[in-house]
């Protein structure tokens, strides 16, 4: 009998070691997961700062890989890498520098951009970019403009009248390029859009019909279709939205388009974005539906603008968004294979997957999903960072959480 109680008293003994280790013994608590704004910039650092070193130093021609189904990559793909990656890093540029780490950052960012846009526009520059040749142009020229409408102060202002001057020019010299009446009518209008914005002869003939026809077709519930017919994809978000928006935007401020048409525009994009956030699932997927792909978190882009604009529906709390993209943003651009060993995007949706890259892809085309990024142009105090943790919608529906029902706008 005394042998089965010293047995069980050393049994019992192991088990509290084992349960409860000594304090030599414990584990080393593991470090918390950053901040979601720290775990954006961090991500945005990761993406943007090899396009932006490589073309402030004028060696992005020689330093950027092109992978391509394309021959006329290269003559293409660096307006390409540099207007998406701007337009989408420009509302945080916006805020500007200041004391903080994160606002070091921004300096060092803004000061990037400027020596860019020098070196892509100057013809002595090494890494002067193609404005005029192909099609292609005319979209990127686009997205730098855009890029441009959303940091007037910290980008537009801030450049000397010389590199202005070269900027504008290569901005108006895509005119020669032909148009398709799709969503490549808005590649016009923004750029019309930013020249008229600042007083350098914008053609309101080309805004009022890109404006015009895109207004035609809207399909209803928050969705325009890109051309004649309704295709699935992502396009509203790419491209239609927002740049519809800003365009717009521009226009109201100028009193050339009605109260009612400013409203009418705005009031679909909120609703586009509400139908976005719940496209997220519970796992921080989403459905891989459509062309380009490759984009990545860029398909986000509406929802991020709407956030970014403080115009996100009463039903959809800014939290959420902030945790649903953040779901996102970790399963898509930390997939294996997201980046190559020296730091470039790879074709992919998910990772390394060039078979889901269209013709007209190439590497510079990958750099739109910096589109993701426009929430991070709202201050670090803004409750879209700020608030606690929330469930998106899909999230809480999967739960089993009781909500209202979803409703469409017209």
């Amino acid at each position: 009998m005394k042998r089965i109680y010293l047995l069980l008293n050393a049994a019992t003994l192991l088990a509290c070691l084992f349960c409860f280790p000594l304090s030599g013994k414990r584990k080393t608590p593991q470090p918390a997961e950053p901040a979601a704004r720290e775990y954006w910039i961090a991500t945005l650092d990761r993406t943007a700062l090899p396009v932006l070193t490589a073309l402030s130093e004028q060696r992005l021609k020689a330093a950027m890989p092109l992978e391509t189904k394309i021959d006329r990559a290269q003559h293409v793909g660096y307006l390409e890498a540099f207007g998406r990656t701007l337009t989408g890093i420009a509302p945080w540029l916006e805020l500007g520098p200041d004391s903080t780490v994160e606002g070091r950052k921004r300096a060092h960012y803004i000061e990037l951009v400027l020596k860019c846009l020098d070196n892509a526009t100057n013809p002595e520059s090494a890494d002067c970019m193609n404005f005029t040749e192909y099609q292609q142009p005319l979209v990127d020229a686009a997205f730098l403009a855009h890029g441009l409408v959303r940091a007037p102060k910290q980008i537009w202002g801030r450049l000397d009248e010389r590199v202005k001057r070269q900027v504008v020019d290569a901005l108006k010299s895509t005119r020669t390029i032909r148009t398709p009446t799709n969503n490549w009518l808005l590649f016009s209008g923004i750029i019309e859009a930013f020249l008229l914005d600042n007083d350098y002869g914008g053609d309101l003939m080309r805004i009022d019909f890109a404006v015009n026809k895109h207004l035609e077709r809207y399909k209803g519930d928050g969705t325009y279709s890109d051309g004649d017919l309704f295709q699935w994809d992502y396009y509203n978000s790419f491209v239609i939205q927002p740049m519809l928006l800003d365009v717009v935007r521009i226009l109201h401020k100028r009193k050339l388009v009605s109260d009612k048409t400013f409203q009418d525009v705005q009031r679909r994009i909120q609703r586009y974005a509400a139908v976005q956030e719940r496209l997220i699932s519970p796992e921080g997927a989403f459905p891989p539906i459509g062309r380009s792909l490759a984009y990545r978190i860029g398909a986000f882009q509406a929802l991020g603008q709407v956030a970014l604009g403080h115009l996100l529906p009463a039903e959809v709390a800014p939290a959420q968004v902030r945790c649903a993209l953040t779901a996102v943003m970790k399963r898509m651009m930390e997939a294996p294979g997201t980046f190559d060993e020296k730091g470039w995007l790879k074709i992919g949706f998910c990772g390394a997957q060039p078979g889901i890259g269209e013709g007209y892809i190439n590497t510079g085309s990958l750099y739109l999903c910096c589109a993701g990024f426009l929430p991070l142009g709202l201050p670090a105090d803004d409750p879209f960072w700020n608030a606690p943790d929330a469930d998106w919608t899909s999230l809480k529906l999967w739960k089993g959480i009781d909500l209202p029902a979803d409703h469409a706008v017209n």
